[in-house]
C-alpha cells in the first residue's frame, strides 16, 4: 500500500525541525512497512501551532486538497504522532474528509488503521486531541507564570522595547548555557538619566492635581 506521511513541529516544540521530521518519520514507517506499506510522498508543516486548524496550516492544507484528487497516487496517509497533527476536537472535524474520499489514516496508537465505524478508535483520537490542547495549555501557563517571577522577583526585562523613562541594563551572564557561550546577557530596567526626571515630574505634578492636559503644556513649553 501506497502511503502519504503528515508531521508537524512548531517553536512550542522546542526541536530541530530536521531532527523532528526523521524521527515522525521513522515511527510511521515502523507502523507500516510491516505490512508492505511504503511512504511515497510528505506533508510536513513547519512553524505552524498544533492550535492551528488544517485548513490554515500550509502542508495540512495541501493534504487535504489532495485527497480530492482522484490521481494522488497513494491510498493512506499515516501520521507518527497524532499529539502534533491533532488539537482539541481537530481530529472530529479532519477525519470525516479521509472517509469521504476513502483515504484511510493510520496511526501508531491503534496499530494501524483507524476504523471510522469504532467506538473505541474515536475515543482515542478524540483523547490525544485532549492530551495535546492540555500539553499546550500547561506550557503556556508555565511560561507566563515563569516570566511574571522573572520579571517581580529577578527584576529581568523581558524583550520589547523600554518603557519610557527607562534604559536596558546589564544583568549578568545568561542562565542558559549555550545562551550565555554566545555572548547573550541578562538584561534589567533601569531609570534613563534623560528621561526618569520627565517622569517623575509628570507623576509629582498629577498627585499635586493637575490635570493631564495643563500637565503637558507645561512640558512642550
Amino acid at each position: 500500500m501506497r502511503f502519504a506521511f503528515y508531521g508537524r513541529v512548531s517553536t512550542e516544540d522546542q526541536q530541530d525541525p530536521e531532527s523532528s521530521r526523521n524521527w515522525q518519520l521513522a515511527r510511521s514507517r515502523q507502523l507500516i512497512e510491516p505490512t508492505g506499506g511504503q511512504i511515497i510522498t510528505e506533508f510536513f508543516d513547519i512553524g505552524q501551532s498544533r492550535s492551528l486548524p488544517w485548513p490554515r496550516r500550509p502542508e495540512a492544507s495541501r493534504l487535504l486538497h489532495t485527497l480530492a484528487d482522484p490521481d494522488r497516487g497513494f491510498e493512506a496517509v499515516v501520521i507518527g504522532e497524532p499529539q502534533r497533527a491533532f488539537y482539541g476536537n481537530q481530529f472530529g472535524l479532519t477525519f470525516p474528509v479521509f472517509v469521504h474520499y476513502g483515504v484511510g489514516l493510520w496511526v501508531p496508537e491503534v496499530g494501524g488503521a483507524v476504523d471510522p465505524g469504532s467506538d473505541a478508535h474515536e475515543i482515542v483520537m478524540n483523547l490525544y486531541g485532549g492530551m495535546s490542547k492540555g500539553e499546550r495549555n500547561r506550557i503556556k501557563t508555565r511560561v507566563r507564570t515563569a516570566m511574571a517571577a522573572q520579571a517581580a522577583i529577578e527584576g529581568r526585562h523581558l524583550g520589547g522595547r523600554p518603557p519610557y523613562g527607562y534604559q536596558l541594563g546589564d544583568a549578568g551572564p545568561h542562565p542558559n548555557p549555550a545562551k550565555a557561550a554566545a555572548g547573550q546577557t541578562l538584561k534589567k530596567l533601569e531609570p534613563d538619566p534623560t528621561a526618569a526626571p520627565v517622569v517623575q515630574r509628570i507623576f509629582a505634578e498629577f498627585l499635586a492635581g493637575r490635570g493631564l492636559y495643563t500637565i503637558a503644556e507645561g512640558l512642550t513649553e
